[in-house]
C-alpha cells in the first residue's frame, strides 16, 4: 500500500511531487467524458517516469497475437484501444532552456483531481539549471457538455527574471502503445495543417481504417488581458505545433488557453473532418474557457445529484467511493450502444481497453440503479448485436447448431484474448451475459426486451452449454471438463462448481423465457424459432436432462461445495500461512507454483453463492465463506466487493468494512502494485455494490426493492440514491435508524428489514434499527 495521496472528501490530492509514483498518479488523475480521455500527464516536457496516454472511445487496432505455440481456434489478434494523438502538450522554454520537472528543482508542487467539478489542477514552482525560477499553474478538463473536446488553462509566471519565454502548444500523433506486441506504431498520417493560433492533424489507424482528427486552437493572455502574438508554424511527421515567443517580465503571468478536439470517423464522415474541427473549435473559443468550466461544473453537479454516496465520519471511505463513481461516469455515459466499458477505461492500456464479462457482472447492476434504464439496455444491445460473432466464435471451436460463445475479450464481438486457458476455457462468461438479461428484466420489468432481443441470445447460450457438457459413464452425471472458473489461478480443471451452476441456470432461464415470450407474442416466437432453426421440444428435453443430472463437486464432511474436482488434493493452507514478502503471489511466484497451490485469486464458489444467494441458507453460506475466504488472496480487483457483500449478509461487519475499504481504495492506495498500468474501472462498480448491496442490503425480488441497511461502526451515517421503475429513492442509515425518502411524485411500495413499507409521493419514513 502507498499512502502518499491526501484524504479529502471531494478531491484526490498529491501534495509534493512524488516522482517515484508518477505513473500511479497519472492513472489516478485521469480524465474522460465517455468519448475521449487521457491520463494525468504533464502538459510541459517531462523526461522522467511517465506513461503517456490519450484515448478515443471505440477506436482500436487488431494487434497481431504473439504466442510461442499457435493452437487451432486461437484469435489472430488482440484488440488494443490506441494511444491517440497527444493534444495536451505545451513546450515551455525560458531563454531556450526547456522546463522539465525531471531536471529542475521543484517546490510547492500540488496536483489535484477535483471530482466535484470534473477537472485536474496542478501548480508548482521550479528552478531551472540556469537559476531562473518560474511559477506554473494549470487546469484542464475533458468536457462533458462538448464531449469531443478538452480545454487547458496554462499559466507561467517568472519569479526572478525578465527573459524570452517561448510557448509551443502542439499535437503529437507520432505515438505508440507501450503494450504493442511487436513494438509497431498503429497510426498513418492523412493530413496536417497549421494556421494562426491553430493546428490540425488527421490520422488513420492501420488495418481498421478509423480516422481521427485532432485539432487545437489557442489564445494568450498577459496578466488576464488577451494579447495578440506572432507564431511560427511547425510541421513534422505526425506532428503540428505553433511556436510563440514573448518578452516575459518578473511577476507577470502569461497564460495560454488551449482548446482541443478529437473527431473520429466513428461519429462523423471521414471526408471533411478538418472543416468540422475548425467550426467545432471556433465555437469553443467563442464560448471561452471560463464558461466551459462553469458548464463542466454544472454537468457534474447534475450527475452527483443522482449518483452520490455520502459517508459521514470517515474521510478515506468517502474519498474512495466518490473516486470510484467519478471514474465510472467519466468512462461510460450510456449514450452510444456501440461502446462499452473497458477494464481500464481511459486510464491506461492494459487489457487492451476492450470489453470483458466485468460489464455484465458488475457494471450493469450499477447503471440499473443510478442511470436511466436505456443505459443498461444499451449495454445489453451491444451484446445482442455481437450474437452473430458469438456464434462464429463457438463455430471456430467446433460447436454447431447456432451455439453462441461470447468472447472473453472483444471490441467488435470477435474473440481476441490471447491466452488459451482464458480464450478456450473461461467460458463462465456466457453465464454473465445471460444473467445480465435476467437482472435487467427483473429490475425494469421490460419484458419486451426478451421478445425483441433477449430470447435469441439466451437460446444461443443454452445451445452452447448443451454441447459443452458430456455424459460421464463413471459418475452417471453430466460433467464439464477442461475449464477455468473465475479463479484464474486454476486452469484446465474439471467441473468447476461455479461454471456448472451457471450452465444449469442458463438452461433453466432460457426455457422460462421461451415460455414467457411464447405467451407474450406467439407469432414473434414462431418467426424466431423458424429463423434460427430452434426445435423447442428436442432442445429443451436435452436441457432438462442436463439440469437434472449435472455433477456438482461437494464435500459433505466439510459441508462445502468444492471449487472443482480434486481441489482438496491440494495442500490446504490459508493466506495467513504466506510470507508477506511473497505477496502478491502473481508477481512473486512462478505460474507452476500458483497452479499447484490452493490459493484463490478471486471469488469463485462464493461468486456463485453471491449471484444465487436466495438458494442458500445462512448456515450453508457461512460454511463456504469460512472455508474459501481465508484461502483467497484477492489479487483480482473484482474480488473484495463480492466478499464485502457476503460478509455483510453474514453479519461480519468488520470484515465487510475491511473489504469495502480495500475495493474503494484499491487504486488510490495501489493495493496490488499495478495502478501504474491504469485504474480498475469495471471493479469500481463493485465498490458501489459493496455499499448499496452490502451495507444497504438492497435486493430486488418479486417486483419490489428490499433494503436491510446497517451502518459500519466507523461511520456516523451513509446515504445513497437509487432509481427503481420510475421512482427515485434516498436511503440514509445511521447507527440507530434508517430513513427512506421517496423523491418522486408517485407512491412506492418497498420492503425494509422484510417489512412492507408504502411511501407516498415526496414522503419519507424513519425505521429504527433493532
Amino acid at each position: 500500500m502507498k499512502n502518499y495521496l491526501k484524504p479529502d472528501e471531494w478531491c484526490i490530492v498529491e501534495d509534493g511531487f512524488h516522482a517515484e509514483y508518477n505513473e500511479i498518479t497519472e492513472s489516478v488523475m485521469s480524465l474522460g467524458n465517455g468519448r475521449m480521455g487521457q491520463r494525468g500527464n504533464f502538459e510541459e516536457t517531462f523526461s522522467g517516469k511517465s506513461l503517456s496516454g490519450n484515448y478515443v472511445a471505440g477506436v482500436y487496432y487488431p494487434d497481431k497475437t504473439r504466442v510461442g505455440w499457435w493452437k487451432n481456434g486461437y484469435p489472430e489478434y488482440f484488440a488494443k484501444v490506441l494511444n491517440a494523438a497527444n493534444w495536451i502538450g505545451i513546450i515551455v522554454e525560458v531563454d531556450y532552456e526547456t522546463l522539465d520537472l525531471n531536471t529542475c528543482e521543484v517546490w510547492d508542487f500540488s496536483r489535484v483531481l477535483n471530482m466535484r467539478e470534473g477537472y485536474l489542477e496542478r501548480s508548482f514552482s521550479a528552478r531551472l539549471k540556469s537559476g531562473k525560477e518560474v511559477k506554473v499553474s494549470a487546469k484542464r478538463f475533458c468536457s462533458i457538455v462538448n464531449d469531443e473536446a478538452g480545454a487547458i488553462q496554462y499559466s507561467v509566471t517568472p519569479l526572478n527574471f525578465d527573459a524570452k519565454l517561448t510557448l509551443t502548444p502542439f499535437v503529437d500523433g507520432d505515438v505508440r502503445n507501450r503494450d504493442a506486441n511487436y513494438d509497431e506504431k498503429f497510426w498513418d498520417e492523412v493530413h496536417k495543417e497549421t494556421g494562426y493560433g491553430e493546428a490540425y492533424i488527421e490520422l488513420r489507424t492501420k488495418k481498421t481504417g478509423f480516422h481521427v482528427l485532432t485539432g487545437m486552437k489557442f489564445e494568450l493572455f498577459r496578466d488576464g488581458q488577451r494579447i495578440d502574438f506572432q507564431s511560427l508554424p511547425v510541421k513534422l511527421e505526425k506532428y503540428v505545433a505553433n511556436k510563440v515567443s514573448l518578452d516575459a517580465r518578473q511577476g507577470e503571468e502569461i497564460t495560454l488557453v488551449k482548446y482541443a478536439c478529437n473527431l473520429s470517423s466513428l461519429n462523423h464522415p471521414s471526408d471533411g473532418l478538418v472543416f468540422r474541427a475548425k467550426k467545432y473549435l471556433s465555437r469553443l473559443a467563442d464560448k471561452g474557457f471560463e464558461q466551459m468550466a462553469r458548464e463542466q461544473a454544472q454537468a457534474w453537479a447534475d450527475k452527483w445529484k443522482f449518483m452520490d454516496i455520502t459517508i459521514e465520519g470517515d474521510t478515506a471511505a468517502q474519498q474512495g467511493i466518490r473516486f470510484n463513481l467519478f471514474q465510472l461516469f467519466q468512462t461510460y455515459t450510456g449514450q452510444d450502444e456501440r461502446l462499452n466499458i473497458g477494464p481500464k477505461g481511459f486510464t491506461g492500456e492494459k487489457y487492451g481497453g476492450s470489453t470483458y464479462w466485468d460489464t455484465e457482472a458488475y457494471c450493469i447492476p450499477f447503471y440499473l440503479a443510478t442511470a436511466d434504464p436505456k443505459v443498461a439496455r444499451n449495454l445489453l444491445i451491444y451484446r445482442y448485436k455481437h450474437l452473430p460473432k458469438a456464434i462464429e466464435n463457438a463455430g471456430k471451436l467446433g460447436f454447431k447448431a447456432g451455439a453462441a460463445l461470447y468472447p472473453m475479450v472483444t471490441m467488435n464481438g470477435e474473440e481476441c484474448h490471447n491466452e488459451w486457458e482464458i480464450t478456450f476455457e473461461e467460458i463462465h462468461r456466457n453465464g454473465a451475459i445471460a444473467y445480465a438479461i435476467f437482472d435487467y428484466v427483473r429490475y425494469t420489468n421490460d419484458e419486451q426486451y426478451l421478445v425483441d432481443f433477449g430470447l435469441e441470445v439466451l437460446i444461443g447460450i443454452a445451445r452452447f452449454w448443451s454441447q459443452r457438457v458430456n455424459w460421464s459413464g463413471e459418475k452417471q452425471k453430466y460433467v464439464m471438463l477442461g475449464v477455468t472458473g473465475p479463479n484464474e489461478y486454476e486452469n484446465n480443471v474439471n467441473n468447476n462448481w461455479y461454471t456448472n451452476l451457471m450452465a444449469c441456470w442458463c438452461l433453466e432461464y432460457a426455457m422460462q423465457v421461451a415460455g414467457r415470450v411464447k405467451a407474450l407474442n406467439p407469432e414473434k416466437y414462431r418467426v424466431l424459432c423458424d429463423r434460427i432453426h430452434f426445435r423447442e421440444q428436442k432442445e429443451f428435453a436435452t436441457a432438462k436432462d442436463i439440469v437434472a443430472k449435472m455433477h456438482f463437486p461437494e464435500n459433505e464432511e466439510l459441508g462445502v461445495f468444492l471449487q472443482q474436482d480434486g481441489y482438496l488434493d491440494k495442500e490446504q493452507l490459508t493466506v495467513n500461512d504466506l510470507n508477506p514478502g511473497d505477496r502478491p503471489i502473481n508477481q512473486k511466484w512462478s505460474w507452476d507454483r500458483i497452479l499447484r497451490s490452493c490459493f484463490i485469486k478471486q471469488a469463485d464458489v462464493l461468486q456463485g453463492m453471491y449471484v444465487f444467494e436466495d438458494r442458500y441458507d445462512e448456515a450453508t453460506l457461512r460454511r463456504n465463506y469460512d472455508f474459501y475466504e481465508p484461502r483467497t488472496v484477492h489479487e483480482s480487483s473484482l474480488s473484495p466487493c463480492v466478499h464485502a457483500i457476503l460478509a455483510a449478509r453474514l453479519g461480519l461487519k468488520d470484515k465487510a468494512y475491511e473489504f469495502y475499504l480495500r475495493t474503494s481504495r484499491l487504486d488510490l492506495d495501489d493495493y496490488n502494485n499495478d495502478t501504474e498500468d491504469g485504474c480498475h474501472i469495471t471493479s469500481m462498480a463493485g465498490t458501489w455494490m459493496a455499499v448499496v448491496k452490502g451495507f444497504g442490503g438492497m435486493r430486488v425480488a418479486e417486483g419490489s426493492v428490499h433494503f436491510a441497511p446497517f451502518c459500519p461502526e466507523q461511520w456516523r451515517s451513509f446515504a445513497f440514491k437509487i432509481r427503481f421503475r420510475g421512482n427515485l429513492l434516498n436511503v440514509k442509515a445511521t447507527q440507530s435508524e434508517v430513513m427512506i425518502e421517496n423523491l418522486s411524485a408517485q407512491p412506492v411500495s418497498i420492503f425494509v428489514y422484510n417489512q412492507a413499507v408504502t411511501l407516498a409521493g415526496n414522503a419519507a419514513k424513519v425505521i429504527l434499527v433493532s
